[in-house]
């Protein structure tokens, strides 16, 4: 992966939506710094953070971490823990495995090399534009 100009952040891609101040957007970005690491790869002004929450401090409380990122789906995660603190763990965690989990689905397998390997050619029958059978090969088959 080649290093990215403005690499994204937490603090210069959170947007604090429904339920939050702007109050709370520090004391969320702390929360999830651990995230920094896993955006680096990823173009500033190309991704996006938005943290909501339903019904705050309340017992149906709902939790949502949404991510957009230039070129990909855009990524939604939610929470339904009643404690505040927990909820937003939660929702990083959860943030932090589908981008991990993103990822790998777009890396090439370790063992590509060996499945692009070309076999060794024989002569190709012009006819049915197959290779041709290797005699010595069709004798030791048959034997």
């Amino acid at each position: 992966m080649s290093a990215v100009a403005n690499p994204a952040t937490v603090a210069e891609c959170l947007r604090v939506g429904a339920g939050f101040s702007q109050g709370d957007r520090n004391w969320i970005a702390e929360q999830f710094a651990t995230l920094d690491s896993r955006l680096a790869g990823f173009h500033a002004d190309a991704t996006e953070l938005e943290v909501s929450v339903k019904d705050r401090e309340a017992r149906g409380q709902k939790v949502t971490l949404e991510c957009w990122i230039a070129g990909r789906q855009k990524i939604v995660t939610t929470s339904a823990e009643e404690d505040l603190h927990a909820a937003l763990n939660d929702v990083r965690d959860d943030l932090r495995r589908r981008l991990n989990d993103a990822k790998t689905r777009q890396e090439p397998r370790h063992n590509k090399h060996l499945r692009d390997v070309s076999q060794p050619q024989g002569q190709v029958d012009p006819a049915e534009g197959l290779p041709a059978a290797d005699p010595i090969r069709a004798d030791a088959e048959t034997a």
